[in-house]
């Protein structure tokens, strides 16, 4: 399995990359998991941000997740599950690996366009999984997976 980036999912599986993405858009924080030294997980608040046909993931200068990202790329991405119990939208997590985009004219249009604390880390990503569960109908539980060159699959559970 090739890991694509956001682009490359949202056209192979249009209908769940606009369900995942309004979803993320919905909140500001999220929750990111990466990899500690020890290889036990971090989770840490983070902003995703969908630009430019990428999902790009910012970090304050010298964080440990960026640390952890710059170790081992691993990582999955949740999205904010908003306040109450109806999740509206469903959950969605993102899986993948981030990689760090250095000093350059990638980094600095993102810095032109966004305008973000300075210092800071910027890493594109690229997608192995995304996972959409939901409820429909007050009856099935939903759950959507899609991998890089496989159709969306979806499981109903009652």
């Amino acid at each position: 399995m090739t890991p694509v980036n956001w682009a490359a999912f949202t056209s192979a599986a249009p209908g769940l990359a606009r369900l995942a993405e309004d979803r993320f858009r919905a909140f500001r924080h999220h929750v990111l998991a990466t990899l500690r030294t020890d290889g036990s997980p971090r989770t840490s608040g983070l902003e995703a941000d969908f630009r430019g046909g990428e999902l790009w993931l910012g970090m304050m200068d010298g964080s440990l997740k960026a640390l952890d990202l710059r170790r081992d790329p691993r990582f999955s991405l949740q999205a904010n599950p908003g306040a109450g119990t109806d999740m509206a939208g469903g959950d969605v997590r993102i899986s993948g690996r981030a990689y760090e985009v250095g000093e350059g004219e990638t980094k600095a249009g993102y810095v032109k366009e966004v305008e973000p604390p300075q210092p800071f880390h910027l890493f594109r990503t690229e997608l192995t999984e995304v996972v959409r569960t939901c409820v429909e109908d007050d009856t099935y539980l939903v759950v959507q997976v899609w991998k890089p060159g496989e159709p969306v699959r979806t499981l109903r559970r009652t």
